[in-house]
């Protein structure tokens, strides 16, 4: 009977300590669980940087040229098909949700030339511009550093950015132009040019006078040779899609507005052809309507290098009203791109088309 008082009594006791002691460790417990809390400052996130990464571009172009050489005198009359391919190379940073820098390296041909676009038919403008029948090509190299803004903007990392987004773009460019036409069978006497059918380079030729010694009557008095290396505001508006996880499409397309009326090597006057002296390439390129044939409607006269010339009356010679071009306008030249960015440092074995 004592036994089972005493195990009775065990029992009771258990019953009564076991939760106290539970208690007693759970209060102990939840103490430390609030200092930790208390203590945390948490890890720091890289959410932000993944909405910042950089990329690479590779772009293919179709280039348009607007100038003195267009087949109007409209300001965005142009030739399309004198369009020629360029290709540029980019790297893009993301700086946030909406915002990107891009610098591109572009290399690029323009074209234009007179009797291929003009309408001789058109007589308030194309028979100007087809009996002038000057041409160029010019290779432009060209850097360029933009901001692009988005319209949708891209809250998430990089995976999950949006499917595509339209964008518009604006920024500088500094570019090298040389502006070139093909040398003529033979000089203005008719004599065979050495150089015929060859790319000459225009601007070493000065065929606006640049080069000569120019009275202070001229039209084209103080004309001096331009600079190859110009500066240029490109701007446009494309679209953006994203291909995979990691790769994205660009379309868009862009005009840079020159400072310059020389990528075609045509703005002013015609000049006195005995300005050249004796280079009889210069003179050849600098007035080349002799090259369609016998003047319509001739004018002669005695050049200061004492010989004779007969060309196209309001061509080929000094006066204020024979133009070669207009230097009230700037040359400007459009750029269509298609181009394909890969973000770097990206894992690729993930990505899936979608």
């Amino acid at each position: 009977m004592r036994k089972l008082w005493l195990v009775l009594l065990s029992i009771s006791l258990l019953v009564i300590v076991a939760p106290e002691a539970e208690a007693q460790m759970n209060r102990k417990s939840i103490k430390k669980n609030n200092k930790r809390i208390a203590s945390y400052r948490g890890r720091k996130s890289s959410f932000g940087k993944e909405k910042r990464y950089n990329s690479v571009g590779l772009s293919v172009n179709a280039v348009n040229y607007y100038g003195d050489l267009a087949p109007r005198p409209q300001r965005v009359s142009t030739d399309i098909s004198f369009t020629r391919p360029g290709f540029g190379l980019s790297f893009i940073h993301r700086f946030g949700p909406r915002y990107s820098l891009k610098g591109e390296f572009m290399y690029a041909t323009i074209k234009g030339s007179d009797v291929d676009s003009a309408d001789p038919g058109d007589l308030d403008n194309g028979i100007f511009r087809y009996q002038r029948n000057l041409s160029f090509r010019n290779r432009i190299k060209e850097l360029s550093v933009v901001a692009v803004f988005d319209l949708f903007e891209n809250q998430s990392t990089y995976i999950s950015r949006v499917r595509w987004t339209p964008y518009a773009f604006l920024g500088i460019a500094g570019f090298h132009h040389n502006p070139q036409a093909q040398a003529p069978a033979t000089d203005l006497n008719g004599n065979p040019l050495a150089q015929a059918g060859q790319w000459i380079d225009l601007r070493p030729l000065g065929t606006e006078g640049q080069n000569a010694t120019l009275l202070d009557t001229d039209v084209n008095a103080g004309n001096k040779p331009y600079k190859q290396v110009q500066v240029a505001i490109p701007f446009g508006i494309g679209a953006r899609f994203r291909l995979n996880e990691v790769m994205d499409l660009w379309a868009d397309i862009g005009f840079r507005y020159t400072f310059t009326d020389y990528l075609d090597d045509v703005s002013q006057n015609y000049v006195d052809l005995g300005v050249f002296g004796n280079d009889e390439l210069a003179k050849a390129m600098s007035y080349r309507t002799n090259e369609l044939g016998a003047p319509t409607n001739a004018n002669t006269y005695l050049a200061r290098d004492g010989q004779t010339y007969t060309v196209q009356a309001g061509y080929g010679s000094e006066f204020p009203d024979n133009l070669r071009g207009s230097k009230s306008d700037r040359d400007i030249y459009m750029v269509t791109s298609i181009r394909l960015s890969i973000i770097l440092g990206a894992t690729f074995h993930k990505a899936k088309f979608r």
